[in-house]
């Protein structure tokens, strides 16, 4: 991979930290606690708000581990480690990180 493919990707996983960080930040704004009153909610309207909640929770782990994945490929590229299989060590197919710059195993070691 050459200098220029290698910065293209790091742009890219900077504007995805952004854009996630960006998500989180609006998804803290506007994150609300179950309201467990059966006197002002039904008892559906407190299910249906839960599950919400809950969605929303497993949304924000996701979001986690992705920013996680990313810092780790923005590290890789300050150490001028990054494209390389975490398995068999050959280079990752280019194609493959410009796809998911947060790839760190060839399809050789997928499969």
């Amino acid at each position: 991979m050459n200098d220029e493919e290698t910065e293209q990707i790091r742009q890219q996983l900077l504007a995805l930290r952004s854009e996630l960080q960006e998500m989180e930040e609006l998804s803290r704004q506007t994150g609300q606690t179950v309201e467990l009153d059966q006197t002002r909610v039904g008892r559906l309207t407190r299910m249906d708000a839960m599950q919400t909640q809950q969605m929303a929770l497993e949304s924000a782990r996701r979001r986690q581990r992705q920013l996680l994945k990313i810092e780790g490929s923005l590290r890789r590229i300050e150490s001028d480690e990054y494209g390389r299989c975490f398995i068999c060590g050959e280079e990752i197919d280019v194609r493959r990180l410009i796809v998911d710059p947060t790839s760190t195993c060839c399809m050789g070691c997928v499969e």
